[in-house]
């Protein structure tokens, strides 16, 4: 069989479905004919064939869409955010106040990197207000040390995408992990601030992240009342853990890693409060799948849960099931909310929470064994600023891609369900979504 070309697309992807090589995920790219044999692979045994197909997977959403740019160690960092309604105030002190809670350098438990993270509108909005035109925002990096990641251009990170970016594309950006740092997430944490000011504006969304787990500390579920919890309790310690008794239990296991080179993980549970019913889609297009995605897109994610999520498998039916009531106001609710205001992926008026797990920080500062590039055996020692546990930092970059998802999914549904006049027995407009109130979930 002849190796696929661009013009064989059903080709192309018939052998690309028969083997899953090292390095498939997100876009492909072309494998040149220079390319070492360790890069290429084969979809028989007696043909090498080479993927043709488009790469992508830099931007996020559908209707109300962020494309994020930019590497650690390069000029700067940043995103274009398309589809933003018409005559939205924004200023950059919007997006600086959600920068500067994921910036680095906040305290003694996050990386020591200097960066303001001062950013820039340079596009789409005219006297504080957005124009319907694309926005682009831009970071620019101050504080890079290239040398710092000498011994990384040879050796593999264990745990870290240095190896997978190598099988994928032959070629990566050694400092500071290129694509794959954190600081990737600037250009979402931006938009995430602009999705949030909409949501507010529009039909009164909160949303709140806060740090429920960093290793083996772990915030009891009912510590926090997510009717009442708000940003002043999550702010008001470094960890971002809005009890203050389990935060300082939390600061001292990040210490005791901090010191000796290590790291750990953690949870971060975050709420959306006032979110209308009605948002997601059946099928594929779940609500919980699409936050389920988002949440998974982040650096050093590795797990998600929403409602009970997997405690749920220890009740019977009797005992999950939602039931339903009417309210005072004559609202449909649920009496308790084990389906984490989700349900048949679509949301119901409830509040909706989930859980997302972040492992440790794969660069540390201890000799770990790994490979060079050359395929030799070495011992690393990482050298660089890094971040003893990410989670606490990793908190506005929840909520950030919540509200996007949010967001594109709110739009989504006023295309789909608002040019015709609502079943007012059933349905209510998005902007109503206030009047239904939020309470925490039972899961008793």
């Amino acid at each position: 069989m002849a190796a696929p070309t661009s013009s064989q697309p059903a080709v192309a992807a018939r052998a690309a479905s028969r083997v899953l090589p090292r390095g498939v995920g997100g876009g492909f790219c072309a494998f040149p004919e220079s390319a070492p044999a360790s890069l290429r692979f084969s979809v028989s045994r007696r043909r090498t064939a080479r993927l043709e197909v488009k790469a992508s997977a830099n931007v996020f959403g559908n209707y109300f869409q962020v494309a994020t740019y930019g590497e650690s160690h390069g000029g700067g960092v940043g995103c274009v955010i398309s589809g933003c309604p018409p005559r939205i105030p924004l200023t950059e002190a919007d997006m600086q106040v959600e920068l500067d809670r994921r910036r680095p350098g906040q305290s003694r438990i996050t990386t020591p990197r200097k960066e303001t993270d001062t950013c820039k509108i340079l596009s789409g909005t005219h006297e504080g207000m957005t124009t319907g035109t694309p926005i682009h925002v831009f970071v620019p990096n101050t504080d890079q040390r290239g040398g710092d990641y000498s011994e990384m251009a040879k050796a593999y990170r264990p745990s870290h995408a240095d190896a997978t970016y190598d099988f994928k594309y032959g070629v990566r950006a050694v400092q500071g992990g290129g694509r794959s740092s954190a600081r990737e997430t600037i250009g979402r944490v931006a938009a995430g601030a602009l999705a949030k000011k909409i949501l507010k504006l529009k039909s009164g969304v909160e949303i709140l992240a806060f740090v429920s787990k960093v290793h083996q500390v772990v915030l009891p579920e009912d510590a926090v009342d997510y009717e009442t919890v708000t940003m002043e309790q999550i702010e008001s310690n470094i960890v971002r853990c809005p009890d203050p008794e389990y935060a300082e239990k939390m600061i001292a296991a990040i210490d005791k890693v901090r010191v000796k080179g290590d790291s750990i993980g953690g949870v971060v549970t975050c709420i959306a409060r006032n979110v209308p019913r009605g948002i997601g889609s059946p099928v594929f297009d779940k609500l919980e799948a699409e936050l389920a995605k988002a949440m998974l897109s982040l650096p050093a994610s590795k797990g998600f849960e929403i409602g009970s999520g997997f405690a749920g498998t220890d009740y019977t039916g009797s005992e999950h099931n939602d039931e339903f009531y009417m309210d005072e106001a004559g609202n449909v609710r649920t009496k308790t909310n084990r389906s984490g205001g989700v349900q048949g992926g679509i949301s119901n008026g409830e509040i909706i929470y989930f859980k997302v797990a972040f492992k440790p920080t794969a660069t540390i500062g201890r000799k770990q064994n790994t490979v060079s590039r050359e395929h030799q055996d070495v011992e690393l020692l990482a050298r660089g600023r890094h971040d003893p546990c990410v989670v606490p930092r990793a908190v506005p970059m929840v909520e950030s891609m919540a509200a996007l998802v949010l967001m594109d999914q709110l739009m989504a549904h006023i295309a789909q369900c608002e040019m015709f006049p609502l079943n007012l027995a059933l349905q209510e407009p998005v902007g109503s979504a206030s009047s239904v109130p939020a309470f925490a979930p039972d899961l008793s």
